[in-house]
């Protein structure tokens, strides 16, 4: 038991300092690269297009390897040393190559963004999940502490990025040093059996997930619904900056905004388990995805930044309820032994292909039709495929809360 803990907090505060790092470096990315670097909503819906690319290439490379090799954390390393160039990066290499040439810039920076946040987000939450069913914790109050380092961050970015944009990728690195540290003070423990049961993971194994039609209707539901949410937030930011009177302001106040959406998120991702564990991972899903459509539809109905505020609020309620029934739909339908394949290429590979068709399509609409149009547009999107999901998706079975067995001999540390 008093391992656990100790494995709950190390775990947690790696969460912390990694959204920290990626909030401070990321929160305001669209601005920075419309402000900063001057490109248009098109230039901008490609440098998205491309990091969803990079994204999602890694993400069954990262899912593979990460059931291979069980809790050992080989993958965490390699993240958490990325993590460390950050702040140089983004102020040496990828800006200044943007501004030479955008495609150019737009491949590094993919390579980059996709290896260390895009896909490397998605294998440190399977990581992360499996070590909370090893040592009976629930995922999503780990997680919370992630909530809580975005925020933090994100409180003080847009005055920051006010001053001197590079302050925030600075403060980045220095987080990324404190990640660094307390990942090399994380042991997890391996049974044989444990061991054993990675191991004997095979392609034909991963193969018979394509032959499952559930598996594919849950596929259905990350590409017209999920996916959507991280097109929305892309070039929120511009928009939100937008209807202010200065764009210094508009940053200033999103920062704030940004900052109190996530602490709410932190809150909700404490209290999501319960409601997930008490009305069923479907209809978490299902409810998450009418509260995306409420959400997204509204931003273009509303009129000024207190409405629109009010809409981008509802994704603290959204976001923990649809992560937590995400996990524990794949670990009640699908074997665990695949369930870094599962999450990595079912939700987070899918959501980023469904990304780079849908980028650069909303954003010429944003230069076209206005973000308001769009955003009404992504909305009925969204509730059509929560409908249809509805009929598609996987009824719970009765041992929801019962997905993994916990062997405990012949201890070996990772």
């Amino acid at each position: 038991m008093r391992h656990s803990k100790s494995m709950y907090w190390k775990l947690s505060a790696y969460f912390f300092f990694f959204f920290f790092t990626w909030s401070a470096s990321y929160s305001l990315f669209s601005i920075w690269l419309g402000q900063e670097i001057s490109l248009n909503g098109a230039e901008t819906g490609i440098i998205f297009t491309v990091n969803a690319i990079f994204a999602l290439c890694m993400q069954p490379l990262y899912g593979y390897i990460s059931d291979k090799i069980g809790l050992k954390k080989h993958i965490l390393f390699l993240i958490s040393g990325l993590l460390l160039l950050v702040g140089p990066f983004y102020i040496f290499i990828y800006g200044p190559l943007l501004q030479y040439n955008v495609f150019l810039g737009a491949v590094v920076g993919g390579l980059y963004l996709g290896v260390s946040f895009l896909a490397g987000i998605g294998a440190i939450e399977s990581y992360v999940e499996k070590v909370s069913r090893k040592y009976d914790f629930e995922y999503g109050k780990s997680r919370m502490w992630g909530s809580l380092g975005w925020a933090a961050a994100t409180f003080f970015a847009g005055q920051f990025f006010n001053i001197n944009p590079n302050i925030n990728f600075w403060i980045a690195s220095v987080s990324a040093i404190v990640l660094f540290i307390i990942m090399m003070t994380i042991k997890v423990e391996m049974t044989e059996s444990e061991m054993e049961r990675a191991e004997s993971i095979n392609f034909k194994q991963v193969g018979s997930l394509f032959a499952n039609k559930h598996f594919w209707f849950f596929i259905l539901y990350v590409l017209g619904v999920t996916c959507i949410y991280n097109v929305y937030d892309q070039q929120f930011p511009i928009y939100f900056s937008s209807t202010f009177s200065s764009t210094a302001l508009g940053n200033q106040v999103y920062g704030y905004l940004n900052s109190f959406q996530v602490f709410l998120e932190a809150g909700m991702m404490f209290l999501a388990p319960f409601i997930v564990n008490k009305i069923g991972a479907k209809k978490g899903l299902i409810l998450a995805g009418f509260l995306m459509a409420f959400r997204i539809m509204g931003s273009g109905l509303v009129i000024g930044p207190y409405g629109i505020s009010a809409m981008k609020l509802i994704h603290a309620l959204e976001l923990p309820i649809m992560l937590i029934s995400v996990f524990k739909y794949l670990a009640a339908n699908f074997d665990t032994r695949l369930s870094s394949i599962l999450y990595l290429v079912g939700f987070q590979f899918t959501s980023q292909v469904g990304a780079s068709i849908f980028s650069p399509i909303a954003g010429t609409l944003y230069d076209i039709r206005g973000f308001s149009n769009t955003y009404v547009l992504m909305g009925i999107f969204v509730f059509a495929f929560t409908t249809i999901s509805i009929f598609t998706l996987k009824r719970d079975p009765k041992n929801l809360n019962k997905l993994d067995p916990k062997p405990n001999s012949h201890i070996e540390p990772a």
